[in-house]
């Protein structure tokens, strides 16, 4: 299984570990099946994150993924960020062998689950937001 320079790089110096102690959302997805856990912490000034950190267990691909999606998202708005694709962190990536795509799938889900847990906290709806978009 053959992984691109940049996912080598990205998982040989990840960007972004670490978490934030006041975070304004946190959120944390995993797949059973493979052990792989990311935890994504979001701060955020007016609808824009500012800062992003991630905490993953996992494999090389995970930790690759995981750092590729807060560069993806880092000083975007919410919306921008809800726009983050698996498709698009792979592509940063230059792409994963078929049996990772898994990995950059998770790394979508916890952005998206951070930013629910962000609309939580504000006492509002991820569903409703996406709506009145």
């Amino acid at each position: 299984m053959a992984y691109s320079e940049k996912v080598m790089d990205h998982f040989a110096n990840p960007r972004n570990v670490g978490e934030i102690e006041d975070a304004d959302g946190i959120g944390e997805v995993g797949n059973s099946k493979c052990g792989d856990i990311m935890k994504m912490y979001i701060k955020v000034e007016d609808e824009t994150i500012t800062d992003v950190k991630f905490k993953t267990f996992g494999c090389g691909a995970a930790i690759a993924t995981s750092s590729m999606a807060t560069e993806l998202v880092k000083g975007k708005t919410i919306p921008e960020a809800l726009q983050l694709t698996n498709q698009a962190v792979m592509e940063a990536l230059d792409g994963l062998p078929p049996v990772k795509v898994h990995c950059s799938v998770l790394a979508e889900e916890a952005i998206k689950a951070a930013v629910s847990d962000y609309y939580t906290k504000q006492g509002k709806s991820l569903d409703t937001e996406i709506e009145n978009k």
